[in-house]
């Protein structure tokens, strides 16, 4: 096998991952402009995109027992860049949280099938890779935010930026899914994964510490540009810049994580890069000026960066089996990120958006505290179906 061109296969997947959501964010200021809404109202249709990735996420490892981590992975990958137009087609706030929800699906699927062939290459590759691929979907992530301030400049209407950029996507991710290891579907050798499952305690121990770092993630991937542009009073053009210079920042990390940890181990990594992110959630906090907006934002970005990779490539060795142990710490890590923004707006909506953010730097101390669980290696438990 040649494992230089897996790797670039799967990097590739990541990246075109990544820019369907960093697209989606860096327009959001867009669309709630044309939905002519307030903060709250679009906090709680974001949950709605919440409501659908954990759904999806509790089903993904019997999609994967089924098809294969391959196969699966292709089938999700068709779902996510064809649900990033719909939100943007919507009329008013009700369809566009019925949008939210099939794109949440979709993500909410696509990110356990990314995750669980990283863990299918990561073994044939036979060393830790997980790292520098969740930085290749932040690279894509910031690709797809310059698209976004791109398009804003030109003033591109979202419907028609979203709708070509899924096109590429789709053929791209297809593309790279073709040159990917056919792992070989369980479905007849063993009975599938239950619907759903009460977690070992070592799953739910790692998945709290991603929990945290997902929180801090979708909070600013959602609410970057927002903040910037009506608390510190920028335009869109930089609101839209701040936000590419949080991905910018998050990339950044993920691309020199594998090496930090490979020298100090997982937990004093996350420890520091907790600090980092508590202090750029109280700069973000404090600031009055775009730029010091942005300082704080490229803290939290780098700060929770590595965070998540970690926790998914743990959850693959104490799983039942690498699948179910991904789809186990990543249900409870993104439904955190999905659900960020709704209490992100929420909180903003009955206070301020400083307030909100003083949330995000509480949970980043929090996720300082319980990294002490990404340092445990010891055999699944096992669980009960409920």
């Amino acid at each position: 096998m040649d494992h230089r061109r897996t790797r670039i296969a799967i990097a590739l997947v990541f990246a075109v991952h990544g820019t369907v959501s960093g697209s989606f964010a860096a327009r959001l200021l867009s669309i709630k402009e044309g939905l002519e809404v307030g903060s709250g109202l679009l906090g709680a249709a974001l949950m709605a995109q919440a409501l659908g990735a954990f759904v999806a996420m509790s089903m993904a490892s019997r999609l994967i027992h089924r098809f294969g981590a391959k196969g699966a992975l292709r089938v999700s990958m068709v779902a996510w860049p064809l649900a990033l137009p719909l939100p943007a087609l919507m009329p008013n706030i009700y369809t566009f949280a019925a949008a939210m929800f099939i794109m949440g699906a979709a993500a909410g699927t696509s990110t356990i099938t990314t995750n669980a062939q990283a863990v299918v290459v990561e073994h044939e590759v036979g060393r830790s890779i997980m790292t520098g691929l969740h930085g290749m979907w932040s690279v894509g992530n910031l690709v797809g935010a310059g698209l976004g301030a791109l398009a804003i400049r030109a003033d591109l209407d979202p419907r028609v930026h979203f709708a070509a950029l899924a096109v590429v996507a789709l053929g791209l991710a297809q593309l790279s899914c073709s040159v990917l290891p056919a792992d070989v579907p369980v479905a007849d050798a063993a009975p599938p994964p239950p619907r759903f499952a009460i977690p070992a305690k070592a799953i739910v121990a790692i998945g709290l510490v991603g929990f945290c770092s997902s929180f801090i993630e979708g909070a600013s991937h959602n609410w970057t540009s927002i903040y910037i542009k009506e608390i510190t009073g920028s335009t869109a053009a930089v609101a839209a810049l701040g936000y590419t210079a949080f991905v910018a920042a998050m990339a950044a990390a993920r691309l020199v994580g594998d090496l930090v940890v490979r020298r100090v181990g997982p937990v004093a990594t996350v420890r520091t890069g907790a600090s980092l992110a508590a202090l750029g959630a109280l700069t973000v906090t404090l600031a009055t000026h775009p730029a010091v907006g942005v300082i704080g934002f490229v803290l939290i970005g780098g700060g929770a960066a590595v965070t998540i990779p970690l926790a998914a490539a743990a959850g693959g060795r104490v799983g039942a089996t690498p699948a179910q142990g991904v789809a186990g710490v990543m249900t409870i890590t993104f439904t955190a990120g999905l659900i960020a923004p709704t209490t992100i707006g929420g909180i903003a909506d009955a206070t301020s958006m400083r307030v909100s953010f003083a949330l995000v730097c509480a949970v980043a101390v929090t996720m300082a505290v319980l990294a002490t669980a990404l340092g445990r290696r010891r055999a699944p438990e096992v669980v009960k179906a409920a």
